[in-house]
């Protein structure tokens, strides 16, 4: 194979040359065309100096330059760059700072020799590492993100979505509308993955070691959070037909719950007795839908007896905020129809019904 390995970069003088020569080292071990692709954004620092200069030693290193977008503008440059003009056969995502190992780098295209059509280096499974030292915040950042993509997005068999290690076969870019992907920071990562599991490419994961940079600092902004967050919500709602499903059982169970609640109220049950009652049944009524319906494609590990008694659980927990909800509301506005009171305490349950129903019990599994 002809290997092109895209390097985007900005203000990356300090790294950019000692990378390249540490990847010249690893590139013996590969038994490919190896090739270097720096994707700089007219970086002020000179970057693009140290890689031309490079350029005047080493044939297999080539450089792309432009105006800075962002993570995802950058790496959609390069991978047309590499496909259509350089001919790869596959490519590879390497950050510049040093935080992916050039050890892992043979590791990783071995993956592609194994058969895969992406290869993740992900710092999530067994054997995967994040720094030792990191404080509890980036700690959060790192590991919440990484769920917030698996969960909201749907992509929960895979353990490291937000990874920017990676090796990917060029037959499988040329099926996906890059420019199409409308991202232009970290949100690519997701993006392109989504659009990998889409097409059913076979995807392995590859434990790494992901390292803090040493030299220059990091390019994470609030903007590019704000998009992540944005990008998973949409591919939700675009791609996952568990997620319009469970939606569509939510309302049924609205309807349940309400027309239960208001028949109990009429009969003269207290209302307070017939709240909990009312949520009960439409909790029941959900999980009898979703096990049947939303999830009956997954291939749940667990037995459905077992299913059942961690819906319960889960049933409990979201009676309770739900109950609280509507105990609050009556208290604080008791002239308010309580059906308004009852209704309102249903938002708040369904998500936590959801978040859990999704990654717990209706779990997908490899096995």
């Amino acid at each position: 194979m002809e290997v092109v390995l895209i390097i985007p970069t900005y203000n990356e003088k300090d790294n950019i040359g000692l990378l390249i020569d540490r990847l010249q080292e690893e590139f013996r071990r590969i038994p490919h065309e190896m090739f270097i692709l720096v994707v700089d954004d007219n970086s002020p620092d000179g970057t693009s100096s140290v890689v031309k200069e490079k350029m005047g030693t080493c044939r297999n290193v080539f450089l792309v330059t432009g105006n800075k977008k962002g993570l995802g503008s950058a790496y959609i440059r390069g991978m047309k760059h590499a496909v259509e003009t350089m001919g790869a056969d596959a490519v590879m995502e390497m950050d510049a700072d040093f935080s992916h190992n050039p050890e892992d780098v043979p590791r990783l295209i071995s993956g592609l020799d194994g058969g895969a059509d992406f290869v993740i280096g992900s710092r999530y499974i067994e054997g995967g590492k994040i720094p030792g030292d990191w404080g509890l915040m980036r700690r959060l950042t790192s590991s919440y993100g990484n769920i917030f993509a698996r969960y909201v997005a749907g992509m929960h068999r895979i353990r490291d979505c937000t990874a920017g290690f990676r090796a990917i076969r060029a037959s499988l870019l040329k099926q996906i509308d890059l420019a199409g992907l409308n991202v232009q920071g970290y949100a690519f990562q997701i993006a392109l993955l989504n659009q990998a599991l889409a097409r059913k490419a076979v995807i392995r994961e590859i434990p790494v070691e992901f390292i803090d940079r040493k030299r220059g600092e990091t390019k994470l902004g609030v903007s590019d959070i704000l998009e992540f967050m944005t990008n998973a919500w949409w591919i939700r709602f675009e791609n996952s037909k568990s997620f319009l499903k469970f939606c569509a059982v939510g309302t049924s169970g609205v309807v349940v719950n309400l027309g239960i609640f208001s028949g109990l109220i009429h009969y003269g049950l207290n209302k307070y007795i017939a709240s909990p009652i009312a949520i009960e049944i439409s909790i029941l009524s959900n999980f009898a839908l979703n096990n049947a319906w939303t999830f009956a494609n997954r291939n749940t590990k667990d037995r459905f007896h077992i299913k059942g008694m961690k819906y319960n659980f889960v049933s409990i927990a979201a009676l309770g905020i739900s109950y609280v909800v509507f105990v609050l509301l009556s208290l604080l506005f008791p002239n308010v129809a309580p059906q308004y009171h009852q209704a309102i305490g249903i938002i708040p349950a369904t998500f936590f019904n959801y978040f859990f129903s999704s990654s717990w019990i209706f779990r997908h599994s490899r096995e």
